[in-house]
């Protein structure tokens, strides 16, 4: 570890007006941008657009050309970049005095030893210009620009600075999404495309996708995926008692015509799947899905956005039903550009109607959502007039007529393409999407573990911002950093999938991600903010500690969460103050639990001297704190009660598994906390005079209005503040029937003054 940097802030206002010019800021800022200021939608921070003009294609070659921009400050203390790691992916990139990227990047920041920081963002998918940044020999900042319009049109940068990262980002992604939507509209008022959705879209409860726990075959049942093997591997979950409510029938099922043993060779012949291994059909294998596991709510099933990884097969049914063109492509995923392929693709005048086939044909056959990988191939094209042509004509359709037949249950995968993220996620005219936020899951490889998870914290930074929920990518239940990845899909915010070998699960772990809800369905606790990494500027290798802050609830008034891991290959030892969790009320007081060391701290507050927090992790270790802020009651005689509702005890983010709380003193004198629950499990609650009352004189307890049983309400071992009760228990002995609600109204009294 190195040595620490000082960073002394002065006091500046709101508005942040320091009265500089752009030039006075990045040193050498090169004529060649036309400056724009902009009024900021974030307080605290000081915001400019910048322009430079780029010449149209020549013939059929995208117009590509590097634009210095300038050195931050002269000088800076770190930097930090998220940039393309290859075609489909984004990842980290770290620095500290000298600014060195030779990948594309999308957004880079700067800290000077003043503590200010400077955003960059390089907008991509404005009338087909793209717009990355990498450094010079000398570090400085340069604008990589590839163009493929057939006129002139502009390269876009906009730049931030204030003494908080987070509202200068911000104030980047804001202005990056106004500008988006109101090119999109202009663009559309010109040329009219797929319609939007004039056509109903179907309402769905968050619970039933979001929130359900999925199963993936991907891993779990291997590239030679067959009916049968599903049939068998649901099975062995049913056998297990792991209800899952969703799966995802991933890549395999589809018909391919096996010209190679590479998968980028192979095209797709038909709609229907594969006969020699769904002899019966797709829609059999739903049906029978559906019938034998009727906990499972929803079935997704993979497809390639250009159909498969060789797009569609010359020879198959589908190349005679819909018109056809032969493009041009570098082949593979990687760095290196490859060989140059030629791939057939459905034609511009037919992608419409080849979608909207297409999933008619998956909803008859009982499929009711997508995974649409290889998103990253509309970045492969060589040629200009392709790009242009295809490119955005497929990510409309595909982003608009999935919307519209499967409503928010699609996954776009393999996206983190300028292009794509500007273009498609950015703007929030339409329902949320989840998208894969970072590199595979790879399982047997031991150090892509730590790194999955940093990549992922890092690139939510971005992702946050787009619409749409980061996926944190699957993982097995059975593994050396099987809890490691399970608490990361925890803080993460987004979905979780596990991809098990069947029969071959860890059930404790799985309860410690989900609860089941009173109509047996498996459910997730998810924070309502996406989990991102606090400490942008730390590095890889730095030996520092990972904190991904998340939240869950109102402003104020809600749960900070943060969890911490170890992503270096030795023991870590760390203080860390309160002030790191997201979120955290400058007056309130807060109880911390550790969900792996099964602690909670004593009342503390923001401006305590000891608001710190004692972590010790081994290598593959990580910790889940969650700060409960405590109302205060006074029952006089200069006393005071404080009181927070724990959530779920025993769940990674068992606050999440709240759906509502209040506290308040009824007309008797007593407390009264009235509380929603997602799912049934151990209900916590802190309070401060605990130890002064009894379950028998001082507490009453029902569900739904009935009496929760006296045998299910208990002091816990850990802590003589914490009162538990046993909800899934009492639910049972009291025999309450489910009602129109998916959730757990739950009443607690108890004695206010002893």
């Amino acid at each position: 570890m190195g040595d620490g940097t000082l960073i002394v802030q002065s006091a500046r206002g709101a508005t942040y007006d320091s009265g500089e010019d752009l030039s006075d800021i990045v040193k050498n800022l090169n004529p060649r941008w036309a400056v724009r200021s902009r009024v900021s939608q974030t307080p605290g921070t000081r915001l400019w657009s910048l322009s430079a003009t780029v010449d149209q294609t020549q013939g059929d070659k995208s117009t590509e050309e590097d634009i210095p921009l300038g050195l931050p400050w002269g000088d800076f203390i770190r930097w930090f970049s998220l940039a393309r790691i290859s075609n489909p992916w984004i990842a980290p990139v770290h620095g500290k005095t000298r600014f060195d990227l030779n990948r594309d990047g999308v957004i880079s920041s700067f800290l000077n030893p003043q503590g200010q920081h400077l955003v960059i963002l390089a907008l991509s998918g404005l009338r087909n210009v793209s717009t990355s940044l990498q450094s010079d020999e000398a570090g400085n900042v340069v604008a990589r620009v590839i163009s493929d319009s057939n006129a002139k049109e502009e390269a876009t940068i906009l730049v931030a600075m204030g003494d908080d990262f987070r509202r200068a980002m911000a104030a980047t992604m804001y202005q990056a999404r106004d500008l988006v939507v109101a090119l999109a509209y202009e663009d559309a008022q010109r040329q009219p495309g797929v319609s939007e959705f004039d056509g109903p879209v179907r309402p769905e409860w968050r619970e039933d996708w979001y929130d359900g726990l999925g199963y993936c075959t991907w891993n779990s049942l291997g590239q030679q995926l067959t009916d049968d093997k599903i049939f068998q591997a649901l099975e062995k979950l049913r056998s297990s008692n792991l209800k899952v409510s969703n799966l995802i029938i991933d890549d395999n099922w589809q018909s391919i015509d096996h010209r190679s043993d590479d998968q980028f060779e192979n095209g797709w012949l038909d709609f229907e799947a594969d006969s020699r291994y769904f002899p019966r059909g797709l829609r059999y294998t739903i049906r029978r899905i559906r019938e034998e596991n009727p906990h499972i709510q929803h079935v997704t099933v993979w497809h390639a956005l250009f159909g498969y990884w060789g797009g569609i097969s010359p020879n198959g049914r589908l190349a005679k039903s819909y018109e056809t063109v032969d493009i041009m492509q570098r082949r593979g995923i990687g760095e290196d550009p490859g060989q140059i392929k030629t791939t057939t693709v459905i034609a511009k005048d037919d992608i419409s109607r080849f979608y909207q086939d297409f999933y008619r044909f998956l909803s008859l056959s009982g499929v009711d959502g997508v995974k649409t990988d290889a998103q990253f191939m509309v970045d492969t094209l060589t040629s200009s007039s392709s790009r242009r042509e295809l490119t955005n004509a497929y990510l409309d359709s595909w982003n608009i007529l999935s919307i519209r037949r499967f409503g928010n249950k699609s996954i776009s995968c393999m996206s983190q393409v300028p292009q794509i993220m500007f273009h498609t996620q950015l703007p929030h005219n339409k329902p949320q999407i989840v998208c894969r936020n970072s590199e595979d899951f790879f399982p047997d490889v031991p150090s892509s573990h730590p790194w999955h998870i940093w990549a992922n914290a890092h690139n939510s930074i971005l992702t946050r911002y787009l619409n749409v929920l980061p996926d944190w990518d699957m993982f097995q239940t059975v593994h050396d950093y099987s809890a490691y990845h399970a608490a990361a899909r925890c803080v993460s915010g987004g979905p979780i999938y596990i991809t098990d070998v069947p029969g071959d699960h860890n059930l404790s772990l799985i309860q410690e991600m989900t609860g089941q809800t009173i109509r047996r369905r498996t459910v997730i606790f998810r924070p309502s903010v996406v989990g991102q990494a606090i400490d942008p500027y730390i590095g890889y290798h730095d030996d520092v500690l990972l904190k991904v802050g998340s939240y869950n609830g109102g402003s104020e008034t809600g749960t900070p969460i943060l969890g911490v891991f170890n992503v270096s290959s030795r023991r870590l030892t760390e203080l860390i103050p309160l002030a790191s969790f997201p979120g955290i009320g400058s007056f309130c007081r807060y109880v911390v639990t550790a969900h792996a060391a099964h602690t909670i701290s004593r009342p503390i507050k923001l401006d305590d001297p000891s608001a710190l927090l004692t972590v010790v992790l081994d290598v593959r270790g990580y910790e889940i704190f969650t700060a409960y802020p405590t109302l205060s009651f006074n029952p006089g005689e200069n006393k005071e009660v404080l009181v927070a509702n724990l959530g779920l005890l025993g769940k990674m983010t068992g606050a999440a598994a709240v759906a509502g709380s209040k506290f308040h003193v009824a007309a008797n004198g007593r407390l009264q906390l009235d509380t929603d629950l997602k799912a049934l499990g151990t209900l916590g609650i802190y309070i401060s005079h605990l130890p002064t009352l009894t379950i028998d004189d001082d507490f009453i307890a029902t569900i739904s209005g009935r009496i929760i049983p006296p045998g299910t309400v208990s002091i816990s071992k850990r802590d003589e503040h914490v009162l538990e009760i046993d909800i899934e228990t009492a639910w049972k002995e009291v025999g309450q029937p489910v009602g129109w609600s998916n959730e757990v109204d739950v009443r607690v009294y108890f004695t206010l003054k002893k």
